[in-house]
C-alpha cells in the first residue's frame, strides 16, 4: 500500500501535455492519494470555492502554472486570497513555469501560501523536497 505524502494535490494548467506528464509524475512518486487537474484558474477557484461552500477539506497543496490565457496564475493567487476559507492558509502553493523572467520570481513573493517555485517539467526529484 502506497504511503502518499499528501491526501490531495491539484493542478492548475492550461496545458493538456503538462499536466499529463506532471499528473504521471505525482503518481509514480506517490505523491498525492488523490490528483485533481483543472485547466484554467476560472474552474480552479470553482472547484475551491465549491469544496468550501460544502465544508469538504481544500487541496493540501496545489501546482499552479504562471503563463495562463484568460487569467495568469498571478490572477489566481490574487483571488485564492480571497476566499472566505481560513484553511486556505494551510494550502502549499508551488508555482511552475517556463518563465525565465525575473519579476516573475520577485512577484511570487507577495503572495504568502507560495513556497516554491519550479521551471517546467516537474520531476521526481524536486518532489522529495516539497
Amino acid at each position: 500500500m502506497p504511503n502518499y505524502k499528501y491526501k490531495t494535490a491539484l493542478l492548475v494548467d492550461d496545458n493538456f501535455i503538462d499536466n499529463m506528464i506532471n499528473q504521471k509524475i505525482l503518481n509514480n512518486s506517490d505523491f498525492a492519494e488523490q490528483i485533481v487537474v483543472k485547466q484554467s484558474c476560472e474552474s480552479a477557484i470553482q472547484y475551491l470555492q465549491e469544496l468550501i461552500n460544502l465544508q469538504e477539506e481544500l487541496p493540501e497543496i496545489i501546482f499552479l502554472d504562471i503563463r495562463m490565457p484568460i487569467k495568469t496564475g498571478f490572477d489566481f493567487l490574487v483571488e485564492f486570497q480571497q476566499l472566505q476559507s481560513p484553511a486556505k492558509d494551510n494550502v502549499k502553493i508551488v508555482m511552475l513555469s517556463s518563465s525565465l523572467d525575473p519579476s516573475d520570481h520577485k512577484k511570487v513573493t507577495e503572495f504568502n501560501n507560495v513556497t516554491d517555485f519550479f521551471g517546467k517539467p516537474l520531476t521526481s526529484d524536486l518532489l522529495k523536497d516539497i
